[in-house]
């Protein structure tokens, strides 16, 4: 909206100087205070020749007799009383005499080689009819091109919000995928960026809310259908040894149920999280070895090598959610990896790259746009890990969002297994 604000200001400006020089000098060339004064002109000059043939002292009486006569404020003064240039003195011994304006009116001064050194002076009232009518006529001429220019810069705004408008409705009619395709003229980018960017947060919310509700009518069939058989069986039995076995699997079930329900309800409302964001500046290689330092305890379990590559920079991210996505993505090699895990980090420009390669076997290319959907796991690894439901990978994809970043899947060219690649956006200056 900034762009907006400095064209339409600019715009307006500019317009105003542009028409104000165009109206100044279509009036300068549209009136001529000598065509409308040119009987006045011819009339002094005649005077003058009246004033000529009466000897130098009684000319002034003689112009006075004259003015009274004719009704008219005509004066015989003397040139040196005035205090005009030498170019206009000399326009005063042109024909037609020289007319200058004050806030009165209009004043016709003549003088010849038979007056010098006095002149004629003729006092000439403006026409208020007239002035009022071009007064008029400029004043609407300026609002009319005032109004031109600005609808050069209001209609291409108006344009666009008709698109948003468009797209909006579309979305609200149940076209989720309608999206607005952003112009680089456009002067409100910013609000088109956004409604595409709240268009897709919605869409994916979603999806995932229509993924969660099936995924969890489908993994909590298995622990309710076990506590089903575990109900009849316990009521059915005699046996007091076999019937606390039963209540034994029905409580390992209800354990299984309630982390479940834990693990489901946390990630329904990690969306809230993203504006609850708390950005910090820190060290990075200092903050990753605490975050591998974490994880130590697990690395030293399964008996594995970590390798952590990262320069000394500093960044600027909320650093708990960080944290977590690179735990999750170290805690997934950790799952799968055979030797080695490799951590590297690195600043292009403005972004910040972490990649996670291990030794593993390795994420099926086919699965490679599936994985940081929620409650994803390939078939081949399910189970592995221990209280798994497919969600860590999805949070790694929550954290990249909020931070205007991506995260991808690949081969590691290094190790032979997985290799994720996570981007944030670093929104201090380089």
């Amino acid at each position: 909206m900034k762009k907006f604000y400095i064209s339409l200001l600019g715009s307006a400006l500019l317009s105003i100087v542009v028409l104000g020089w165009l109206i100044d000098a279509f009036s300068q060339q549209t009136y001529s205070s000598k065509d409308e004064f040119e009987l006045q002109s011819k009339l002094l000059m005649g005077f003058s020749q009246q004033v000529t043939t009466v000897a130098a002292q009684q000319r002034a009486a003689f112009t006075q007799q004259l003015a009274a006569q004719f009704s008219l404020p005509l004066t015989y003064r003397a040139t040196q009383a005035l205090a005009l240039p030498t170019s206009l003195v000399n326009e005063m011994n042109k024909d037609g005499g020289l007319i200058l304006e004050d806030q009165q009116g209009f004043y016709l001064l003549y003088s010849n080689s038979q007056l010098a050194p006095f002149h004629l002076k003729l006092r000439l009232e403006k026409r208020q009819e007239l002035t009022q009518q071009n007064d008029m006529l400029l004043t609407l001429l300026f609002y009319a091109g005032l109004c031109v220019f600005m609808g050069f810069i209001i209609a291409p705004l108006a344009k666009r919000l008709s698109v948003v408008n468009e797209a909006a409705k579309q979305f609200a009619s149940g076209n989720l995928q309608a999206r607005i395709t952003v112009s680089h003229f456009t002067y409100i980018k910013d609000v088109e960026m956004t409604f595409n960017r709240m268009a897709s947060q919605i869409e994916k919310l979603l999806d995932e809310n229509k993924l969660m509700a099936s995924s969890l009518s489908h993994d909590i069939r298995t622990p309710i259908a076990c506590l089903r058989f575990g109900l009849d069986a316990a009521l059915d039995c005699t046996d007091e040894q076999k019937k606390q076995n039963y209540l034994s699997r029905m409580e390992s079930d209800l354990d299984q149920m309630e982390s479940m329900l834990k693990s489901y309800l946390a990630f329904a409302t990690l969306e809230q999280k993203a504006t609850q964001l708390t950005y910090t500046h820190t060290q990075l290689n200092a903050y990753l070895t605490t975050v591998v330092q974490q994880l130590e305890p697990k690395i030293i379990k399964q008996q594995l090598d970590l390798e952590l590559n990262c320069s000394d920079i500093s960044i600027y991210a909320d650093l708990h959610w960080l944290a977590r996505a690179i735990s999750n993505l170290l805690s997934n090699a950790c799952d799968f990896a055979n030797e080695k895990i490799i951590l590297s980090a690195y600043k292009q420009n403005r972004t910040i790259i972490f990649t996670v390669e291990d030794d593993g076997p390795g994420i099926d290319e086919n699965n490679w746009h599936k994985v940081f959907s929620p409650f994803f796991q390939e078939q081949s690894h399910r189970n592995r890990g221990d209280q798994s439901y497919g969600l860590g990978l999805a949070i790694v994809a929550k954290v990249a969002d909020w931070h205007h970043g991506s995260v991808i899947v690949g081969r590691s060219k290094r190790l032979s297994g997985a290799c994720f690649t996570l981007k944030i956006h670093d929104p201090t200056k380089m």
